[in-house]
């Protein structure tokens, strides 16, 4: 994410929207003999304890939704595949506001009840551990819009309303305001969306645009992203949009899709080309791509306050400058394929991001990587609040702080002058290779920057991750 106030220092047939988690396979048999529990409400982050939950491995979100923009109610039918990792009695979705209808699981009826933002799931019988099941929840609403959270500094955040649709950008827990959900990032699926919109609305997503289809209520998007990604990294965003489709000179799929209102700033600021070049050269820099396809998603909201990485394309709410796009694209790598094990490891996708811009700068024929870092090293006193704070462990609300952003581009900035290029970048690589579509964390970090360098960064990692004071010195 890039936040600008962090930059400066169908409709369904139904008419109700339903989510099913369907059986790959057949469904083991439950027996007297085995002992069922309840699945735990959360995942049990230390900043947002009740995210996610216990007991189930989302597989795949099918999303079947329909949207009216005149009316804000969103309806429709979503799919998801799931896999119990305990012999189950219970089970939670994260879902925050809306109306829930019914619920099913395995084709049978379930008892429901909602218990703050928990739907709190009964199944007629226990699910076996390792066994594929199925849950439908029909409901539909308007989803609420966040606002006034001081996580992100009082900036509105998850589904926000505009003229002509919606734009959806929900780090870090907007998702399960729009639908239920395992709402933690160490719970990757992967996601179909199935979204029907009145005669001249468009919806772009997550992957890949598999349908286009006129049908009575209007216009049926379909769009599938086959790799593993986090909730908050979802979008459908709805509204007027031009799309262009190609490929970059590496040969990746791209697909930009911009507001009409925007058409001619975009294409004067080059916005698909540069997204392509910045794409090819992470590629080359970071390893290969991780996903089937790259872009933008561009909407007319210069007040919406950030740019979010969702997931394939990032998400702007203007036309906005190249360091930017470097920043959000670098965390195709950062964030979105390798994502945090929990909320506190954040830094690992914003100092990373921080750092990524600097090396656009350095790669385009402006001042080093190493020399971006040290000036804004430079630029802040020993005595400034920015550096009491562990970016390893920044706490909740400061989060997304500056330091996070700046004190971890420092950080990796330090790093590479500590090891050498070519250790570093190997660093990098393995990175990406090593948990690719899965999550980590810092200490996994620090320890292959030990093994990949072969030197002992037990006292550096110290000073620039968790002293809460100006490192004496840089590199």
């Amino acid at each position: 994410m890039n936040r600008a106030w962090r930059r400066l220092t169908g409709i369904a047939a139904g008419g109700l929207l339903t989510v099913s988690l369907v059986p790959a396979a057949a469904a083991a048999p439950a027996t007297a003999s085995r002992h069922f529990t309840p699945g735990a409400a959360g995942v049990g982050d230390p900043y947002f304890p009740e995210l996610g939950n216990g007991g189930f491995d989302v597989e795949h979100y099918d999303l079947n939704l329909g949207y009216v923009p005149a009316d804000r109610q969103l309806r429709g039918t979503a799919t998801i595949r799931a896999r119990a990792t305990q012999n189950l009695s219970r089970f939670d979705l994260d879902l925050s506001g809306m109306t829930v209808r019914s619920v099913r699981v395995d084709g049978a009826a379930a008892r429901f009840t909602r218990e703050d933002e928990e739907l709190v799931i009964t199944p007629r019988h226990g699910l076996v551990r390792g066994e594929h099941f199925a849950v439908t929840v029909r409901y539909d609403g308007s989803p609420k819009t966040i606002t006034g959270s001081p996580i992100v500094f009082g900036a509105d955040y998850g589904w926000q309303y505009t003229k002509d649709g919606a734009f959806v950008g929900d780090e870090p827990n907007a998702a399960h305001t729009w639908f239920p959900s395992s709402d933690h990032p160490s719970d990757k699926a992967s996601y179909t969306f199935r979204v029907t919109v009145p005669q001249g609305t468009k919806v772009v997503a997550n992957g890949e645009l598999r349908a286009e289809n006129t049908v009575a209520a209007g216009t049926r998007y379909v769009w599938n992203e086959v790799k593993p990604m986090a909730t908050y990294l979802a979008t459908i965003d709805i509204g007027r949009w031009n799309f262009r489709s190609g490929r970059t000179a590496g040969g990746i799929s791209e697909l930009v899709a911009v507001d009409p209102d925007l058409a001619a700033k975009a294409r004067d600021a080059r916005f698909s080309e540069t997204t392509g070049e910045i794409t090819d050269y992470w590629a080359k820099t970071f390893g290969k791509y991780p996903f089937t396809s790259t872009g933008a998603i561009v909407d007319n909201l210069p007040n919406v306050g950030f740019s979010l990485e969702t997931q394939t394309r990032p998400l702007y709410g203007s036309v906005v400058g190249v360091g930017t796009i470097a920043h959000e694209l670098s965390h195709e790598w950062f964030g979105d394929s390798v994502s945090v094990r929990t909320w506190r490891d954040i830094w690992l996708n914003e100092g990373f991001a921080t750092y990524a811009a600097w090396l656009w700068a350095e790669h385009t024929g402006g001042r080093t990587a190493y020399a971006s870092a040290k000036a804004a090293y430079d630029g802040v006193a020993a005595s400034s609040p920015f550096w009491n704070q562990s970016i390893a462990d920044p706490q909740r609300d400061t989060m997304f702080s500056s330091a996070v952003y700046n004190r971890g581009g420092m950080t990796l900035a330090a790093l590479q002058h500590r090891i050498g290029d070519t250790a570093f970048f190997r660093l990098l690589r393995t990175w990406t290779a090593q948990h690719r579509y899965g999550n980590a964390t810092t200490a996994q970090f620090t320890r292959l920057a030990e093994r990949v360098s072969g030197q002992d960064l037990d006292d550096f990692f110290r000073t620039w991750l968790w002293d809460k004071t100006k490192p004496a010195t840089f590199g």
